[in-house]
């Protein structure tokens, strides 16, 4: 049985697009999760080429490395079982700050990545402190690609 990866609706077999939200079910991988008060729903996270999204980043002059901000917090926040700030909320707020939360978003994403995997019996390092400097001397794209590699272990 196949749910929408947006909106949680059962899907037909086979069916390419949600009926309720329209939302692309292609190139979904489903993952089993329980939630808080114990339903097991189902939670889409997406196996991303790194080399790829770097490349969409670069020849979109930045714009594709925003899509793939969000995409990488609300994946993360659904590994981990969390319902932390959105994406969108967290890429709103790095451009209010100017790019101070963005600090602060790194070194959470450490941390919910060491979750999340704890919960999926998958070791991955808590690289909380990593990302934290990393995002300080100005190289987010490289915690960009350490948090989809560890995404994309969660999703095989």
């Amino acid at each position: 049985m196949n749910f929408c990866p947006k909106c949680g609706k059962e899907l037909k077999e086979g069916q390419s697009f949600c009926d309720n939200c329209g939302t692309s079910t292609q190139g979904q991988v489903n993952v089993n999760i329980t939630n808080n008060v114990g339903a097991t729903g189902r939670v889409s996270i997406t196996n991303r080429s790194i080399v790829t999204c770097i490349l969409l980043s670069i020849f979109t002059c930045g714009i594709y490395g925003i899509i793939w901000f969000i995409s990488l917090t609300d994946d993360s926040n659904a590994a981990a079982e969390e319902t932390g700030t959105s994406g969108g909320t967290a890429f709103l707020l790095t451009l209010i700050t100017c790019g101070i939360y963005s600090i602060y978003w790194a070194y959470t994403m450490g941390k919910k990545m060491h979750t999340a995997g704890e919960k999926r019996g998958v070791s991955i390092a808590d690289n909380s402190v990593l990302y934290l400097v990393l995002s300080i001397v100005g190289l987010g794209i490289v915690n960009y690609c350490l948090i989809q590699s560890d995404l994309n272990r969660l999703a095989d």
